[in-house]
């Protein structure tokens, strides 16, 4: 019974895929190509102790799931990886950071050179996945109020350059 289902989520899946896949075909677009990136292991910040694992993520139906526990990796551009985790969770005390402290990730040494906190409805993923010219991370988590469905109005997105 078990290989059954299994064979009918891996159908199930399949034709799903076809179907987006000759949607894009038929209309004339190609589908969005996420830069190769080795998966990184973990995310250190000595300066609120935050020592976590990452997972690199994929984007579904236009959206890029945020892991519970762990922090989520992703990248479509060179030099641009976007971190992303919950702030009631390992993203907590990304509050308390500030300018000039470091970041480890994946053996990488970056330095935050840039805070903001923007409303959900003024962000831009488009300009937060851009390519850069020297390598990059955003970390974002939400910020502001925070509604009865769990989401919030407002992101803290922080922005550290490698050293």
């Amino acid at each position: 019974m078990e290989l059954k289902r299994s064979w009918s989520l891996k159908k199930s899946l399949s034709v799903v895929f076809f179907a987006i896949l000759t949607v894009y075909i038929f209309i004339g677009l190609t589908p969005a190509k996420a830069v190769e990136v080795e998966a990184a292991t973990d995310i250190k910040i000595p300066e609120i102790g935050l020592s976590a694992d990452v997972t690199l993520l994929t984007m579904e139906h236009g959206v890029l799931k945020t892991p519970d526990k762990i922090v989520g990796s992703y990248s479509r551009a060179k030099n641009k990886t976007f971190l992303v985790g919950h702030s009631f969770g390992v993203f907590e005390n990304l509050d308390k950071l500030k300018v000039g402290d470091e970041i480890y990730y994946d053996l990488v040494n970056y330095r935050i050179t840039d805070i903001e906190i923007l409303e959900k409805s003024d962000i831009s993923m488009d300009v937060l996945l851009a390519p850069a010219d020297v390598d990059t991370i955003i970390l974002m988590t939400c910020a502001g109020e925070v509604f009865s469905d769990g989401d919030a109005s407002h992101r803290l997105i922080i922005t550290a350059i490698a050293k």
